[in-house]
């Protein structure tokens, strides 16, 4: 959903963020979202109870009428009615507390998610008063529910509260755009999809979507994921449950390396947007680990340790699409190097995209797609053993404000028309090389670039008649070049020295 197309959500937030106050945004997050839950299971809860009432010999307070349809029950001190009509009492904070904790005793599958802190002294009651006011909307109930009511403005709080926090927002929420392009991409319609680093939900949210929208079976497909985070495992537990997505994100969270809970899952779909670089996701107690088939990643960067657990997390005609930064696609580390050179050697990699930069809340590094395939031959799509495709969108996108990018639905169709003209999808037409955009390399041309998987090295320069590029603009991506091509050249420095120093010779 493009930030443009909205209206209520947006007044919405405007006015919760009033009553942000001096609250910090990642602990309000959990007061506003913790909320809006609430007010969805009790719309969902009080339609149906007015529905039972209405219903001869039926019983309305029998739990059974509404666990036989997927709505959670709901004790009368956590109904809706009843926080609003105390919150303007000075202990509405325990009052919403004490609702929370009546929803999950009696709704097991809701153990440990939800938040219970609204009673504490320095949460501003007349405020959380306000906001209960605020959201005293319908969400929940059949009409809401069919038009996402609360999907939608529960994305969108996300969004904004990725926003609000900055750099640490991202791990939690990955831009619609992007995530829209990922599906789009590996079109998961039926069959297991997994995320080994979940963050609020998003992918699976949005592979729903897209059965949907495609007039799929909802039931087709399962959802499998993991989260280390465990506030962002409870908002992602209900994300999932107010779409009604039955998902299996393990009994808690847990670190996708270091504890995996599905450890025998091979996935037909992946869909992932690991954290950027990190350097201390403990490699070096995991150098025995059996997913490393390609080779040992280095312990100073998780980068193709995210890759090699999802190549092992692949059904044999399996599909993955993930985010990476761009360092990725050219790191000339000796374990990066190695690895990367098997994965191409073995044709895992199936296409790569680079994006333009400013999409993401939390880093304006521009940032690459990567996408795996087990298996290049399947049945009813084209023969593309020994070929990668590279998609250059750099260029793409619109800014939707100062500071952000996004990807509009003609962006995201012309990338995955290409993809899916060159996987052989008979809809999308036919494909063909496009300078500057895109290009079909042979494994052979990649070996002879030293298996640099970075698109502009292949899709050449588009021609033009004059340099349309403005100053500025030229003056960012030059320098951002040159940085990648300094960093490149230190790590090679500290390569020599490392070695020369191995036998000896330091200096």
């Amino acid at each position: 959903m493009a930030t443009a197309n909205i209206g209520f959500e947006e007044k919405l937030w405007s006015m919760a963020d009033k009553l942000r106050g001096s609250m910090d945004a990642a602990e309000y997050k959990h007061v506003a979202l913790g909320l809006l839950f609430l007010k969805y299971v009790s719309d969902a809860f009080e339609e149906k109870y007015e529905a039972l009432k209405n219903e001869p010999y039926a019983d309305p307070e029998d739990r059974d009428e509404y666990v036989a349809e997927n709505i959670f029950w709901v004790p009368k001190e956590a109904r809706w009615s009843h926080i609003k009509d105390n919150a303007k009492k000075p202990e509405i904070g325990q009052i919403i507390d004490n609702a929370m904790i009546a929803i999950e005793k009696e709704n097991p599958s809701l153990k440990g998610v939800l938040p219970k802190d609204y009673a504490r002294p320095a949460l501003d009651k007349t405020r959380l008063g306000e906001v209960i006011d605020l959201f005293s909307f319908k969400v929940g109930d059949e009409e809401s529910r069919s038009k996402d009511v609360l999907g939608r403005v529960y994305e969108y709080f996300l969004s904004k509260f990725a926003s609000a926090e900055g750099k640490n927002g991202g791990e939690f929420y990955t831009p619609n755009s992007v995530v829209r392009l990922l599906v789009e991409m590996i079109q998961p319609f039926k069959g297991r999809v997994y995320d080994p680093c979940c963050g609020s939900g998003g992918m699976f949210v949005q592979s729903e979507k897209f059965v949907e929208e495609h007039q799929g079976r909802l039931g087709d497909i399962a959802v499998y994921g993991q989260e280390s985070n465990p506030t962002t495992w409870k908002l992602c537990k209900m994300n999932l449950a107010i779409r009604g997505i039955d998902g299996n994100l393990g009994e808690h969270h847990a670190d996708t390396f270091h504890n995996d809970l599905h450890k025998n899952l091979k996935a037909d779909y992946i869909l992932a947007n690991p954290p950027f670089n990190i350097s201390d996701w403990g490699g070096e107690r995991l150098t025995e680990d059996t997913r490393w088939a390609y080779g040992v990643p280095p312990a100073g960067n998780a980068n193709y340790a995210w890759i090699q657990h999802i190549v092992n997390k692949l059904a044999p005609s399996g599909v993955a699409g993930f985010v990476l930064a761009n360092g990725s696609m050219s790191t000339s580390t000796t374990a990066e190097f190695e690895i990367r050179s098997k994965l191409v050697n073995a044709d895992l990699v199936d296409c790569i995209v680079t994006l333009p930069g400013q999409l993401f809340y939390s880093t304006q590094i521009p940032v690459c797609l990567w996408f795996i395939a087990k298996n290049k031959a399947p049945k009813g799509l084209r023969d593309r053993r020994g070929e990668i495709l590279f998609i250059d969108a750099r260029k793409m996108g619109h800014m939707v404000d100062r500071t952000h990018r996004e990807l509009s639905a003609e962006d995201i169709r012309k990338i995955t028309d290409t993809y899916h003209a060159w996987r052989g999808q008979p809809e999308a037409g036919a494909y063909e090389d496009m300078k500057g955009f895109c290009k079909a390399a042979k494994l052979a041309e990649v070996q002879e670039h030293e298996y640099i998987l970075t698109p502009g090295r292949y899709v050449g320069i588009e021609d033009v008649e004059e340099d349309s590029e403005p100053f500025e603009d030229k003056m960012a991506r030059l320098t951002s070049e040159l940085a990648e091509q300094f960093a490149k050249s230190r790590q090679l420095e500290e390569e020599i020295r490392k070695r020369l120093g191995g036998i000896g010779f330091e200096f």
